[in-house]
């Protein structure tokens, strides 16, 4: 099971479930609750790595085209709206790919639902936030919360993006998600700390 599958299952809980032993997936070696991811680009998954492993990956070069650390960078970022990039809600995130193109992602109880930018929408949005010319393909996103007031703009390590996908199926109820996820996406944006 990759590392976004579990990721989403726990509900972006940083441990796995009582008596299970959360490996490697390239090394099978033990990782610990706060580990690293790298991207397969050929399956299109997030793998956890341990810092062994992820040490290898610290150079651009040493995955070929085929594993990609994802960055720790986590940092706030000028108001980019969702509106602006035309997307219809206020809770999303962005990823750049490797042609310079950017897809949106909704996150919601049934998973990330997958929405294409504009190419000229997104040019126009990073002539305004240059610093999203500068996302890693892949494994960064541009993370915005505009719903019920919010003014939250950050650029984000990838894993953030699926963890908070979690946090919303976990505590997801009913049609309208109920009085207990709105909190909890609140809290999962509060916790957030800038990393350079």
């Amino acid at each position: 099971m990759s590392a976004l599958a579990r990721a989403v299952r726990r509900g972006g809980e940083a441990a796995p479930a009582r008596g299970d032993v959360e490996r490697c997936d390239l090394c099978a070696a033990v990782v610990g609750g706060r580990h690293r991811h790298v991207l397969d680009d050929d399956r299109g998954d997030l793998l956890c790595v341990c810092r062994a492993c992820a040490l290898l990956f610290t150079r651009d070069a040493a995955g070929g085209r085929h594993y990609r650390l994802v960055p720790e960078t986590r940092r706030r970022l000028a108001e980019v709206s969702p509106k602006d990039l035309g997307v219809p809600v206020g809770l999303a995130f962005f990823v750049r790919g490797e042609d310079g193109t950017a897809t949106a992602h909704y996150p919601s109880p049934a998973g990330p639902t997958r929405w294409e930018v504009e190419p000229e929408v997104w040019r126009a949005a990073v002539r305004r936030c240059p610093d999203l010319d500068r996302l890693a393909p892949g494994t960064q996103a541009l993370l915005v919360n505009t719903a019920r007031g919010r003014a939250e703009h950050w650029l984000v390590p990838i894993d953030d993006c699926y963890r908070l996908v979690g946090v919303i199926r976990q505590e997801w109820r009913g049609l309208s998600g109920g009085s207990r996820v709105w909190p909890a996406i609140d809290r999962f944006f509060e916790e957030l700390t800038p990393v350079r």
